[in-house]
């Protein structure tokens, strides 16, 4: 049996993707049930009046081409193992995909479930690099303009003015960031800025503790002054950061002898590709020619 999520659902759906993704950090797990997950977005499929699967939908407004197109994420809880639990998400795909037609243009999703996506013409249309830094890697420079706890007004200002170079974002506003520090404190993280020599924020970076090491996120910068600021800070906090970027963003000139990691991160479904022609005067096949006529660089990260 397929049907939408009640709110009673949600303590069994929480399980079920921890059992599911036993690596998500859980204080994470634990802020996105509270703070983003929405029942009515959501589909399960029961057996016997219990939970045997769930696919969320977190609704975006996606930039492309200087215009906002209605979009989601899509998140798969595959839940029990064998025949059953492709046949039930196979029927949790198709319900879902068929609401997402008749609401928006564009769906995505994460590329680390590649395999369930493919089948229902999700395509890989965006990666994402991880730098490896050590204290050998990064120009070493003092930490003055550094601060912690940037307010969210401060990281909408830095952060508009350096998605500027990108396409295919997801829109951001005040309400936005003010829910991003919650997540990232609630989590173990920090979020350290820069602010230039007149008290202009020029960048910011999102570090969580992983071990002996410290996994970076997200970047956003102004200028290369800026990157440098923020490596060295958070270098600070441990020995060995792993800086997740835009493929687009090329930094092995900044730090050459880095090792340098690509790897596959947002899929997308074109949901009705005619529309999808003349709304863009252009001809397309694949979901793969839609984002090739993108104007500048994909920028998809997402923190939920």
């Amino acid at each position: 049996m397929i049907r939408k999520a009640l709110e009673q659902d949600t303590t069994e759906i929480r399980e079920l993707w921890k059992e599911c993704f036993p690596k998500d950090d859980p204080r994470y797990v634990e802020f996105y049930f509270k703070t983003y997950y929405k029942p009515e977005d959501t589909f399960v499929a029961l057996e016997d009046g219990k939970i045997q699967a769930a696919l969320i939908r977190t609704r975006h407004d996606l930039m492309f081409n200087g215009r906002v197109l209605q979009a989601s994420m899509i998140k798969a809880i595959p839940g029990v193992s064998g025949e059953h639990r492709s046949r039930s998400m196979d029927e949790l795909m198709d319900i879902v995909l068929d609401a997402c037609s008749h609401s928006e243009l564009v769906t995505l999703a994460d590329a680390d479930q590649a395999d369930l996506y493919e089948s229902f013409g999700f395509r890989r249309i965006y990666r994402r690099c991880e730098y490896t830094l050590q204290r050998s890697d990064v120009k070493r420079i003092t930490n003055f303009g550094c601060a912690y706890e940037p307010t969210p007004i401060d990281l909408l200002k830095v952060y508009s003015n350096y998605i500027k170079r990108f396409n295919g974002f997801y829109a951001r506003d005040l309400a936005y960031f003010v829910a991003f520090k919650k997540q990232i404190t609630s989590t173990g993280g920090k979020i350290v800025a820069y602010y230039n020599g007149r008290n202009q924020i020029q960048g910011y970076a999102v570090m969580r503790p992983e071990g002996n090491e410290l996994i970076v996120d997200e970047i956003v910068y102004l200028d290369s002054m800026s990157l440098f600021k923020l490596c060295n800070a958070c270098l600070q906090e441990k020995r060995i950061i792993k800086l997740r970027v835009s493929e687009a963003e090329n930094l092995s000139k900044l730090f050459p002898e880095a090792r340098v990691r690509y790897y596959d991160s947002t899929m997308a479904r074109i949901n009705e590709k005619d529309l999808f022609m003349r709304l863009f005067s252009r001809r397309i096949a694949t979901v793969e020619d839609a984002f090739a006529i993108s104007r500048r660089p994909l920028n998809l990260n997402e923190n939920r």
